[in-house]
């Protein structure tokens, strides 16, 4: 987790600077070690990427958390009460003069040279109070400085705010190191679903699909109940026991068509009113465009309905993909 509050005048101008506008490479080819320049070029064929540093801290205070990161490491930006920016760790690397060059020094005489380049991000509104019950902070906690977050709260933060996979480097590890953990783990290898969670799903899609077919909220087709699930509009994980037995509001029917992918990693959503709402990231994968602009684009959805609008506008808050803030 990166503090970075832009309602200071120095991070703003940093942001603006590496991250709401790219870092060209060959504008600062004479400061990139030249592995570093080869690997930025392999992961960044745009020939730009979103940067950003660490300072050593006193007394090299955050040396220390810097050796926990690593390529292909979730990165989420916070500040001013809000998370607002999540995104991949491609690439890290140590460059006092390019990040001297980026951002030149702070009053301690540090720069922030513990540098990465960041892929996949997007854009985030969410409270930090949101952020400190989900992951059960005290409520007076906050990110103070970079803080690496363990397994179980790094997976349950990345599946709440749905981050998905984007290009990194090849992590510095023991090549054979996953095969021996494979090898070694005697743990449950399938998590098991309770039969109440097998009864409620059953009765979700019992109660959204009363024939053998049925409509998808999204594309409007009308399928086989074989090609359609019951598909949370709000995250089952995050939604009260009350909203979890909301059996005509939770859900919608969605197609494996495509459409239950979409809208599960945020690739579309629903606006108020029902019109359904396109991410801007989505432009960027030709495969997932095309399918939005002939099956989707432009439609409105007839499963939208004020009691389903609470269960929608969380999805547009914490799954749809937005752009970074600018």
């Amino acid at each position: 987790m990166q503090p970075a509050s832009r309602s200071q005048k120095v991070v703003k101008k940093h942001y603006e600077d590496t991250i709401a506008n790219p870092v060209s490479f060959e504008q600062y080819a004479h400061l990139l070690e030249p592995d570093v320049l080869d690997q930025l070029k392999q992961l960044f064929p745009s020939g730009q990427a979103q940067m950003w540093g660490i300072v050593p801290g006193q007394r090299e205070v955050n040396v220390a958390h810097v050796k926990k990161m690593s390529a292909g490491d979730w990165v989420f930006f916070t500040g001013d009460k809000r998370l607002y920016l999540g995104g991949t760790i491609a690439l890290m690397w140590r460059s006092p003069e390019l990040a001297e060059e980026l951002w030149e020094k702070n009053d301690n005489g540090q720069t922030w040279e513990y540098m990465y380049a960041l892929s996949g991000t997007r854009g985030f509104d969410i409270p930090m109070d949101e952020i400190r019950s989900l992951l059960g902070w005290k409520s007076t906690r906050n990110v103070m400085g970079i803080t690496v977050l363990g397994a179980d709260d790094s997976d349950t933060l990345q599946t709440y705010l749905t981050l998905d996979p984007a290009p990194a480097a090849p992590r510095q590890d023991d090549p054979e190191q996953d095969d021996r953990a494979v090898a070694a783990y005697d743990g449950e290898l399938e998590r098991k679903a309770t039969r109440a969670q097998r009864g409620e799903q059953a009765a979700l899609k019992r109660r959204l699909l009363p024939g053998l077919t049925g409509q998808c909220a999204l594309c409007g087709r009308e399928l086989p109940g074989t090609f359609l699930i019951g598909a949370h509009i709000k995250k089952r994980a995050m939604c009260t026991d009350d909203e979890k037995r909301d059996l005509d509001n939770v859900a919608m029917l969605a197609c494996t068509f495509g459409c239950d992918a979409l809208f599960e990693h945020g690739y579309v959503t629903v606006a108020e009113g029902g019109a359904l709402q396109v991410s801007p990231l989505a432009a960027a994968i030709p495969e997932i465009d095309t399918h939005i602009q002939e099956r989707l684009a432009g439609r409105t959805v007839t499963w939208w309905s004020p009691k389903r609008e609470p269960y929608y506008q969380w999805h547009r808050t914490h799954t749809f993909k937005e752009l970074p803030p600018a």
